[in-house]
């Protein structure tokens, strides 16, 4: 994944790290309460428990404090999507459909409100890179298990990584966000019926 946006200056004491940590906790509640439009230096000082010049010891200004907030969120949902297929990945049909999506569904809604920020509030700037990067890693993963699963497919295993990667990421955020009244067992099931009759075999 791509790394975080550089700090100004790089905490080399446990004193110092502390007070990064607590400028980024700080930023990731503001965020979640007041958006990022209404996010500022000062409010993330503010809510950190300390001066405005502090912070700006180690980050440039709101945008390179948001940049690191994200950089970890975003690392941190790479690391349960990739688990989460990693583990799937030696189960077969139905069973490793279904488990991944029920896994991805929980990675999505570990911090909720964050990916609404994300995804709703945040220039595409800030999460581009990664977002891309996941989805290449995912991909690749679904890609390599499908070969492995049905080599005669017409369907190149790439073509339909490349759109069941897309499909379940969409439908299960907007699950996340929307909060549609379809019980989870039931979208879970849902969806695991669509991925499924994706790669049923062709009649012709």
């Amino acid at each position: 994944m791509p790394s975080p946006a550089p700090l100004r200056r790089h905490p080399q004491q446990e004193r110092s790290r502390r007070m990064v940590e607590r400028i980024l906790e700080a930023a990731h509640e503001v965020l979640l309460v007041e958006g990022h439009d209404a996010a500022s230096t000062n409010r993330i000082a503010r809510r950190a428990g300390i001066s405005p010049g502090s912070l700006y010891q180690y980050f440039d200004g709101k945008e390179a404090i948001v940049d690191a907030v994200v950089a970890r969120y975003s690392d941190d949902l790479a690391a349960r999507v990739a688990a989460a297929f990693t583990t799937n990945l030696g189960a077969r049909g139905e069973t490793v459909a279904h488990d991944s999506v029920a896994a991805l569904l929980a990675a999505l809604e570990a911090d909720a409100e964050m990916l609404r920020v994300v995804t709703e509030q945040l220039p595409l700037a800030h999460h581009r890179e990664r977002l891309v990067a996941l989805r290449d890693q995912v991909t690749q993963l679904v890609a390599t298990y499908l070969a492995a699963q049905r080599p005669t497919r017409a369907v190149e295993p790439e073509t339909a990584a490349w759109l069941l990667v897309r499909t379940v990421e969409q439908l299960t955020v907007r699950y996340v966000l929307d909060a549609p009244s379809i019980a989870r067992e039931v979208f879970v099931s849902e969806l695991t019926h669509l991925v499924l009759a994706h790669l049923e075999p062709r009649r012709t």
